[in-house]
């Protein structure tokens, strides 16, 4: 019975995480001259990385969205999620406790915004509920209708 549960909630994690990434990472591709300006407004990167960095980021979202959605690999991406997550958690951070006040892109958009307009805090609780995702995922990868599962079989 638990078992059933378990990968009940695993197949619902895997699929709105992929959802997350896969939405996320399209944005972002549909619009890299905003995915540039919001990479620049962190002010973390030399300019030399930001257009590369700008430009790869939506791929590498897609990639995780894709193998997440088919169940390939889960456990590895999950924990390449939850790395990939810690490090746009630190960006939030770092940008909140350096007072810029900017969009986090996370979703399109991103860049200069008034102060009242900043979301750090939701940004980061949402970001923390995707790393548990990502967590319980990489404890419990098995999911049903996953290639793992059919390649196992």
């Amino acid at each position: 019975m638990w078992v059933v549960w378990i990968r009940i909630v695993s197949l619902l994690a895997r699929l709105g995480l992929a959802a997350v990434w896969l939405i996320s990472g399209w944005i972002k591709f549909i619009d890299p001259t905003q995915t540039v300006v919001a990479v620049r407004a962190y002010q973390l990167l030399p300019e030399d990385l930001v257009r590369p960095v700008a430009y790869t980021m939506p791929m590498f979202e897609i990639a995780l969205g894709l193998f997440l959605l088919i169940g390939l690999g889960v456990r590895v991406v999950a924990v390449v999620s939850g790395a990939t997550l810690l490090v746009l958690i630190g960006v939030i951070i770092s940008a909140w406790s350096r007072g810029l006040s900017i969009d986090c892109g996370c979703f399109g958009g991103g860049g200069q915004v008034a102060a009242a307009q900043t979301k750090y805090l939701q940004e980061i609780l949402r970001d923390s509920g995707l790393l548990l995702l990502a967590a319980w995922l990489a404890w419990k990868p098995r999911s049903r209708f996953s290639a793992d599962g059919w390649l196992a079989a």
